[in-house]
């Protein structure tokens, strides 16, 4: 996805996190994190960013991402609602896809 303009979601509310994404043509991804659970799980909330923007297929951006203790699924949520924001998109895919027998 073609990321046009700076975007962001989220809040500084406990348990929350705020995603800014800003574009750029060239040199991948760079992620600026700040996080009061920095030690024990810096490593995941990168992950988890980098894997939801893949999964966009955004290449390239800059990313501020302030984190105050949200679980993964808000981590993804948050990036995804900046993604479609930064590209003026809304074409969501809002069916989840489960292996139900």
């Amino acid at each position: 996805m073609k990321l046009i303009k700076t975007s962001t979601a989220g809040t500084m509310e406990s348990n929350d996190i705020m995603i800014t994404l800003e574009p750029r043509e060239e040199g991948g991804i760079s992620i600026d994190l700040t996080s009061n659970v920095m030690q024990q799980f810096g490593r995941q909330i990168e992950n988890v960013i980098r894997e939801t923007l893949t999964k966009n297929g955004v290449e390239n951006a800059a990313v501020i991402a302030v984190d105050k203790g949200a679980l993964d699924c808000t981590i993804c949520a948050r990036c995804c609602t900046a993604i479609f924001r930064a590209a003026e998109s809304d074409a969501y895919e809002w069916e989840v896809k489960q292996n139900v027998r």
